[in-house]
């Protein structure tokens, strides 16, 4: 069994600060593409939106996981060691090899199977692993303290755009 990844929060704590942590990165890393990309001030206004960013977070957290990589009998043996953890499998049980991501906090793992593509496989991993432990998480957090910004307008119920 092999081991890719460092980030591997055992508190529901620990993986807000590390998920936290990652803003500024994304930040930084969508400015800077937005530069290469020859934005000028008003097309990023415009196309660099809060979503933008977040979806920048959500890859650098994701891809920080760490995963185990092993055979069938290493990840039925790991699962057999912890026998509390609710185990979600994407991907064929009749594969020779396991991808997964455990969070101790949950008592959940996720798991991918493959054959032949392993860093795809980590790949998928890191996302089901973001999307089914984090992902609902962090985003009770941050609907606890969004406020719309001043002078967007939404669609009411009726089509009307309000502010």
């Amino acid at each position: 069994m092999e081991t890719e990844g460092t980030l591997a929060p055992e508190t529901e704590t620990a993986a807000r600060e590390a998920f936290e942590a990652a803003g500024p990165t994304a930040q930084q890393v969508v400015r800077e593409t937005a530069k290469v990309m020859a934005f000028d001030r008003e097309e990023y206004r415009e196309r660099v939106t809060s979503d933008v960013v977040e979806a920048a977070r959500n890859v650098l957290f994701a891809e920080r996981l760490r995963v185990h990589v092993g055979t069938r009998a290493e990840f039925e043996a790991w699962t057999a060691d912890h026998p509390d953890y609710e185990v979600t499998e994407v991907g064929s049980g009749n594969v020779a090899n396991v991808v997964w991501h455990a969070a101790p906090f949950a008592e959940r793992v996720v798991a991918a199977t493959y054959e032949n593509e392993r860093e795809a496989a980590v790949g998928t991993l890191r996302r089901q692993a973001f999307s089914r432990l984090y992902r609902s998480r962090f985003e009770a957090d941050e609907s606890d303290t969004d406020d719309d910004r001043p002078g967007e307008s939404d669609t009411g119920d009726d089509g009307t755009e309000t502010e």
